[in-house]
């Protein structure tokens, strides 16, 4: 194994990643326009192809593994939305405690078709917590690329604040835990959501826009 090291800006895992998202996402593009059986189907699957061996090569996996979960799920190349609820009781900001990696989040999910956004920030609250409520304010959209979520695709979160009918949580089968907690005793963040949530406590002193957007010269 040689000892030099790696070319002056040699391409990060994560660079890697992005490069085959964002080909990925023009090859379905191309899939989904292109006449079985025509040439531009093939040279469509050869780029996709391309993709999942490129993804491999930044650790994402086998490519062929790849390529199947491509075919399988050409709805995930993104940008796709989700919707999460801010609930505010006494000062303190309602997480819950993920099932996926046992870490704190602002509740919310993905969007379903034929849902607004808010919808989502609704449903997904009640579907966590046991909470109904009524959205009462945009507090901002987040691009994941730029908030960290640390997502496999690109991602808008849109935040909502929402006002609880009955702020008492209950345990759902959706989260293993429900709390609310001040700024200074925030718990472990799932990743995103370690910055949106301390970002809300700004917005609530009036500290941050409202409501927030990324600008156009935000860099990556």
């Amino acid at each position: 194994m040689s000892d030099m090291p790696p070319p002056l800006g040699a391409p990060t895992p994560d660079a890697l990643r992005a490069i085959a998202d964002e080909l990925r996402a023009v090859a379905a593009f191309g899939l989904n326009f292109a006449r079985p059986g025509s040439h531009d189907e093939e040279r469509w699957e050869h780029v996709l192809a391309a993709c999942a061996r490129l993804a491999a090569l930044a650790g994402g996996g086998p490519a062929d593994e790849l390529l199947a979960r491509y075919h399988a799920n050409h709805f995930d190349v993104g940008p796709m939305a989700s919707g999460e609820a801010a609930v505010f009781h006494d000062g303190k900001l309602l997480l819950v405690r993920r099932t996926d990696d046992g870490l704190w989040a602002l509740p919310g999910g993905i969007t379903d078709p034929g849902e607004t956004l808010a919808e989502t920030a609704r449903r997904e609250l009640w579907e966590e917590t046991g909470i109904a409520g009524r959205v009462t304010q945009l507090l901002g959209v987040f691009d994941s690329r730029l908030w960290h979520s640390e997502k496999r695709i690109h991602f808008y979160h849109a935040v909502f604040r929402i006002e609880a009918d009955d702020p008492r949580p209950r345990l759902t089968v959706e989260a293993s835990a429900a709390a609310y907690f001040g700024e200074d005793e925030l718990p472990p963040l799932s990743p995103g959501h370690h910055l949106r949530a301390p970002f809300v406590f700004r917005q609530l002193r009036g500290d941050a826009p409202l409501p927030y957007f990324d600008p156009p010269d935000s860099s990556l």
